[in-house]
Formats: C-alpha cells, sequence, structure tokens
C-alpha cells in the first residue's frame, strides 16, 4: 500500500522503521518543523526526521496541516495515513484523503487516557497496566474503533520515558500488524467502550511537586513527569530539579519505628540518605539538579547546602 506516515519524537521512530522495512511504499513522511533546541537554540530536526532522512524517505516539514499541506499530501494518493504521536489534529478534508483514512498508534488502553500525554498520565494515576491501541481516526478526540491492541502490566517503577521507549517498539509491531491486516482487507475494528477519561499535555505547573500528598502519589508524580518537563521543588527561593527518588525501604539493622517523623517537605539526612518528608512517609532523594548547576547525587548536594535540615516547597 501507499502510506502517509505523520509523526515526530523519538516514540515514533521505531514504527517508522518498521513500516519502511516492509513491502509497503511510504510516499511520504509529515513530520513537524526544525526547532531550537539547547542553550544555542540550534534549530534540530525532529528524530522522525532524521530517521526519514537516514531511510531517504521524502519529507513534508510542518506545524499544520492545513490546505497547502492536504493538497501535497492528496497529490500523492495514498491508500493509507498513519499517525504515531504528530502532535497536530488532522481534520477534513485531510481526514478523507487517503482511501482508507487514516489509523493512530496511541499508547494507552482507550478509552481511559484520551489525549496527548496518556502514558505520563496513567504513572502519575498509579495505574496497574498500560498498554497499546490502533484505532481509525474520526473528527472526536482519541475516539475511532480500534483494530487492535495490548495491555502489560505498568512497571511500579519505571519513569514515564521508560514505558514510551518500550511501547514504541511494542507499539511498532502492533501497528504493523494492523497495516499489513488493512491491506489484505482482513482488519476488524471494534469500538470503544467503557469509561472516557482524559490525558491532557503535561506543563511545567504539573510537575510541581507537593510533598503535601503521600509518598505514593508524589512518587508517581516524579516518575510521571520524567524526563519531560521535569519534576522540581523549591529551596530557598531557587528551583531544584528531582531526577530520581526512591521509596524508603525500612532497614534490617534498625528499627525505623523509632526515627522520628520527617514532616511534609522538610529534607535532612540520616545515615549517609538524604530523605524528604512528605504526607506520611519520607522519600529517599538520590539525584537533583539544582539551578545553574550539572546534575549531582543528593548527598553531594545536601552537603553544600551545609545544614541540618532545609524545607522544600
Amino acid at each position: 500500500m501507499k502510506l502517509i506516515f505523520a509523526g515526530t519524537p523519538d516514540v515514533a521512530v521505531p514504527s517508522l522503521k518498521s513500516l519502511a522495512a516492509t513491502g509497503h511504499s511510504i510516499e511520504a513522511v509529515v513530520t513537524r518543523a526544525d526547532a531550537p533546541l539547547g542553550r544555542k537554540r540550534v534549530l534540530t530536526p525532529s528524530p522522525v526526521a532524521a530517521a526519514a532522512e537516514e531511510l531517504g524517505l521524502t519529507m513534508l516539514k510542518t506545524n499544520r496541516l492545513d490546505a497547502d499541506a492536504t493538497e501535497t499530501i492528496a497529490a500523492l494518493q495514498p491508500d493509507l495515513g498513519v499517525i504515531v504521536a504528530y502532535g497536530g489534529i488532522v481534520r477534513e478534508p485531510l481526514l478523507s484523503v487517503p482511501r482508507l483514512g487514516w489509523i493512530n498508534l496511541h499508547f494507552s488502553l482507550l478509552p481511559r487516557w484520551r489525549g496527548a500525554s496518556p502514558v505520563q498520565r496513567a504513572v502519575i494515576a498509579g495505574d496497574a497496566d498500560t498498554g497499546a491501541a490502533v484505532f481509525q481516526l474520526v473528527r472526536e478526540l482519541d475516539a475511532g474503533a480500534i483494530f487492535d491492541s495490548f495491555t502489560q502490566p505498568l512497571d511500579a517503577h519505571a519513569t514515564s520515558g521508560m514505558l514510551l521507549e518500550s511501547l514504541s517498539h511494542s507499539g511498532a509491531e502492533l501497528l504493523l500488524r494492523v497495516v499489513d491486516d488493512l491491506g489484505r482487507g482482513t482488519a476488524r475494528a471494534t469500538e470503544q467502550t467503557g469509561e472516557v477519561t482524559l490525558a491532557p499535555k503535561l506543563t511545567i505547573d504539573d510537575a510541581h511537586v507537593d510533598w503535601n500528598q503521600s509518598a505514593a502519589a508524589v512518587y508517581n508524580l516524579i516518575r510521571g513527569v520524567t524526563p519531560e518537563p521535569g519534576a522540581f521543588t523549591t529551596v530557598s527561593d531557587a528551583r531544584l530539579k528531582i531526577l530520581d527518588v526512591a521509596p524508603v525501604v525500612p532497614s534490617a539493622d534498625r528499627d525505623d519505628a523509632h526515627d522520628p517523623p520527617i514532616p511534609a517537605g522538610h529534607i535532612l539526612e540520616r545515615e549517609r540518605t538524604v530523605l524528604i518528608g512528605t504526607r506520611t512517609t519520607p522519600l529517599e532523594l538520590r539525584r537533583v539538579q539544582p539551578a545553574g548547576k550539572t546534575v549531582m547525587t543528593a548527598i553531594d548536594w545536601w552537603r553544600g547546602v551545609a545544614a541540618d535540615e532545609v524545607v522544600a516547597s
């Protein structure tokens, strides 16, 4: 079949490469325009653009699927449009341009977590399971009938970045099966059922840790916003990025019940371990990044603080 592939970030690259290795013809790769990155704000191609160039595929770089983009894609007379995290909305008349319409690989157990940040929201919510689905694109957000899906346990200690990396590869296999079935005319889709929950894009405000929540809720939030937008707190009016934390496991060689409780947001050192209080039990700080400095271990940061106790907010 003649395909149009639309995607932008790293998570879409395995799907592009899997499709390129098949007998299907990728007529064009649609990806967002080069964006400034780093301190020097150097214009940088998206990961999908870099992969498409490596594969020798024709590209259309655009941040809007407008009339010009629609005309360009329509001229290619595609059989199917495939989307994996493009970062834009496909509307009519483009929605009807491919003979078989558009399909989307979405990293959630639809209809749970419709929206831009499904994996992150699942981690933050403490979901026990995650997965992916390939569905028919329709006008309503992530609401189309599902061709195929899979479910897997959500690792209780993985960050959203780790889960997306894993799901990007298993999702690529799922997507390829659906594309092949559509090409053979054997694909069948089932309407979504169950409670709809939304997964709006995360903002930097979502990543501000509230230490008055339970240890489990704080741990899930930090994992969910790692690596982006990145968890942070404020210490002495300066931002401190929280890169790695861990639940505190009771030590076998001491009676933790006799340790005084740590108030929410209070940071202190016990036995060369930096702890921070929550509403319930403390968490261990492992890696942090103070404003304007490099990433460091929490204990190295603590030694530079030169205080018996500090308070984060």
